[in-house]
Parts: C-alpha cells; structure tokens; sequence
C-alpha cells in the first residue's frame, strides 16, 4: 500500500468528525506498511491535521477558490503536497510534487492534476524568491493563529495571560514533536536494590541500571532536572514493551510534570489515599510506589473499560496495596472523612498537551471549557468531604487554562474557610515551580513538559469546641 494513497484515506475519514489516532490505528491495523512506512503515514497524518489551518490560508493565497469552496479530495491533495513542501524538508522538493500528482489521477482528479501541479509548483517558486506565501495580518491573534494553526480563541486566552512572545514560543512547542518520559519504579522489584537503605538511593540506582540497559541497546535516556524518578528518551525508541526492564516492571510511561503530581501529593507508608479520576492508573501507581505497596489506595473512575489498563499496570509493576473501585466521583459519600489524602485528576480540556493530540485543538470550544469548569468544580467540592480534618487535596489538571484552574480553586477557597494552599517544602523538587499564590502551572516552553496545573491544599483540624461534621 502506497502511505500517501493511506493518508488521503485517513484524511476524508477524518472529514466525517472521526478521532485522528483511532483512524491512524485502524488502518495501520489493516493495511500492512514498512517502518519507514509507518512513521511516514503517522506523520503525514498527524502533521495535516494539526496544520490544516495554516495549509488552507496557502490554498486560499494560491489557489483561484479559497480552501473552504474546493471539492474536499482536492483540498485534502493540496494540504498533503503543501504539508510535504512546508514542513518535511527530508523529502525533495520534486516528490512531493510528482507523488501528489499521481494520487489525484489515481482517485477520479485527473481533469484536476493540472491544477495540483501549478498550486505546488507555484508554493515552490515564492519559496525560492525568499518570498512568504502567507498573507498574514497585523493582527497578533490572526497572525499567531494562521502562522502556527491555532483556533483564535485560543490563542487569545494565551497571549492574555502570557503575551505576544511568549505564546508564540508556546505555538511553536505545541507543534513539536511531544517527548517520551519514563518513571522509575521506586518500589524495589529487583533484589538487588534491596541493599540501598533510603528511597533515594534505591531510585539512583535504578535509573543507573536502567540507563546502563538502555546504553546496551544503543537507546539513549537522560535524567530530567528536578523530577526524582524520571527518565527522558533521546531520539527513536521503537516498540516500549520490548524496552529493557519494561515488562518486569522497573519503569512505566509517564510525562514529567504527570510525576510532580504526585510527589506533591506526598504520600506516606499506611496511609488511605483516594485517587478520584484513576484510569488509566498512571498517577495511582506512583501513589502506591511512594507508599512502599503498603497501606490501601482506592482506585475511583466512572468508566470501567479504562479500568482496565490500570489492572494491567498494577500486575505488571507488582503493585497489591490499591483497590479498584467502578463509579461516578460525584458520589461515594461513605468515604466522607475517611482519607489521608485524596488527588483529583479532574476530567478536563487537555489544553497543556496540544502536541500530543494532533485534533485536541480543533475539537474544543469555550463552551465546553466552561461546562468542564462546572464539573471540576462538583467534583472538587465532593472530594473534600472524603478528606479527614488535617488531611491533603491535590488538584490537578493537564490544560492551562484559567478557567478549568485558578477560576476553581478560588472559589472553592472562598466558601471552604477550612481548607488552604499549602506550599510543598523548601527542599522539595517541586519548590523551584511554585508561583504565587501557591499553586504550580507547567507551562510547555518554559519547563519542557506537558503543560499541568496543580495545587495543594489541607483541611484544618477541627477546634476542640467545634462540632463534628
């Protein structure tokens, strides 16, 4: 199967509404393609969707209709070829142009492969001249949204709060490739670690050994400044599960600032620690790392098929102090007042990790960011009560936007007197991303993480004159 006739398969799939990875996975099931295949497609794909914006403001310049009035096959024709010519400067200049060609013959265009050849040819001359084919406004929302192919609400929410540089150092990271971190299991499956008195000294030696085995076949891992049990991969690392100390549980997939998470949290040996939105369980399993598979985790989420890979993950990484519990978070009241701790991971926009999800940005809308709001904040309020009087909350969501974060905590502050923020101490790896009044934003190009917000906060001990609730 030829990857490009692949992608303008998957391209007129995706006019439909479907899911951009559910189709890549489905037809890399289907049809069988070389690795150099594979990644090609997975590319092609991933990189048309995200800068479909961008490619039809070059259409709309090229062309003698604007992107939005071309019959759909041709559209998808010119953003594969333009994509090919922008941002793929391994392919020459030639193929992309000739191959693009050939596939609108092959699909019923041949009475338009003239016009595929003259849009490209065209792309290539102005490139030539230096000249920029875009036609960009002076406007900076405009300007960043066609530039780097963002909706423009979003970017304005951005520069707002970050500013014209800033959110363009922020577009251009979102458009890079996303990093693969890995975290060290900090509960000692291997023997030998056995002999390392402290937890520090038993995860520096693992992540020694591990980046040993990684070393020995030829796959680079670093450590990551100030995250404890983490790993960063250089380069292609191919198949995970076939990755040295993978299936015998050393180590699991898991972003850098999803790790800060939970050394936030700061679980404790015996304590009872509710996790309120686990699936798919990556965060549950640190808990239980952190607690030395003592003590009980309760493993909370209202969908029992993403249950599942969190089963998976507790056998494989030899984990026995967490209980899996299928139901809706807003609920549970007999757990009120029964936990140590309890992390909500709430459901929310997924607006810090754009580059993992070439889709997530076209799909979202600020009507929806403002209903999710509404559930983060109900579920925030049930999940207090299941915290004990001195007990920890942490908050934490994987989106930068103000409103699914600062604009729930506070109120959720202003009607709770007994509950604050509670900085992390002074020594901890998470002091250095403290930011006022409080809480910790991760930003993607300030820290080289997936954007996360996060927050602490304890319920105080009840006064000896006040009534229990």
């Amino acid at each position: 199967m030829n990857p490009r006739q692949l992608v303008l398969f998957a391209l007129k799939d995706l006019e439909t509404g479907s899911y951009t990875d559910m189709v890549i996975d489905r037809l890399l099931t289907k049809f069988e393609l070389s690795a150099i295949d594979r990644n090609l497609f997975t590319e092609l794909v991933n990189g048309i969707v995200r800068r479909k914006r961008t490619l039809d403001a070059i259409i709309d310049r090229l062309a003698k209709q604007p992107a939005h009035r071309q019959p759909p096959d041709l559209r998808q024709l010119l953003r594969l070829g333009l994509y090919q010519l922008r941002y793929l400067d391994r392919i020459p200049d030639s193929a992309a142009v000739n191959t693009t060609v050939d596939l609108a013959k092959a699909n019923g265009l041949i009475g338009l492969a003239g016009v595929v050849n003259g849009i490209l040819r065209q792309y290539i001359r102005l490139q030539a001249e230096r000249s920029e084919v875009l036609d960009l406004p002076t406007n900076p929302i405009e300007r960043l949204g066609i530039l780097h192919s963002f909706p423009d609400w979003l970017v304005a929410q951005w520069l707002t709060e970050l500013g014209e540089l800033e959110t363009e150092q922020l577009c251009q990271a979102f458009n890079r490739p996303p990093s693969i971190d890995l975290r060290i299991n900090s509960f000692p499956i291997d023997t030998d670690l056995l002999a390392y008195g402290s937890k520090s000294d038993r995860i520096q030696a693992q992540r020694t050994k591990l980046i040993e085995l990684f070393q020995a076949t030829n796959i680079e891992a670093v450590p990551i400044p100030d995250v404890p049990q983490g790993l960063r991969f250089v380069g292609n690392v191919g198949a995970i599960d076939r990755l040295p100390g993978y299936r015998e549980g050393w180590w699991t997939i898991q972003d850098s600032s999803a790790q800060l998470v939970t050394h936030l949290l700061d679980p404790q040996p015996n304590e009872v620690i509710i996790d309120a939105c686990a699936a798919p369980g990556g965060k549950t399993t640190h808990i239980a790392e952190l607690m030395g598979n003592t003590g009980k985790v309760l493993a909370l989420d209202k969908t029992a098929s993403r249950l599942k890979k969190l089963q998976q993950n507790l056998d494989r990484l030899q984990l026995s102090n967490i209980q899996v519990l299928t139901g809706d978070s807003c609920g549970f009241s007999e757990l009120t007042n029964t936990a140590d701790r309890v992390l909500l991971d709430a459901p929310c926009s997924g607006l810090g990790t754009l580059h993992r999800r070439a889709d997530a940005r076209w799909q979202k809308t600020p009507a929806q960011i403002h209903e999710l709001a509404q559930l983060q904040a109900q579920l925030l309020a049930n999940t207090a009560t299941w915290v004990k009087p001195g007990g920890v909350l942490v908050y934490a969501t994987c989106t930068v936007c103000s409103i699914e974060n600062e604009d729930v905590i506070l109120p959720f502050l202003k009607t709770h007197p007994d509950w604050q923020i509670e900085l992390p101490p002074a020594d901890s790896p998470l002091a250095s991303f403290v930011s006022d009044p409080g809480w910790i934003k991760v930003w993607l190009h300030r820290q080289q993480m997936d954007g996360f917000f996060m927050v602490k906060l304890r319920r105080q001990l009840l006064s000896s004159n006040s009534n229990n609730s």
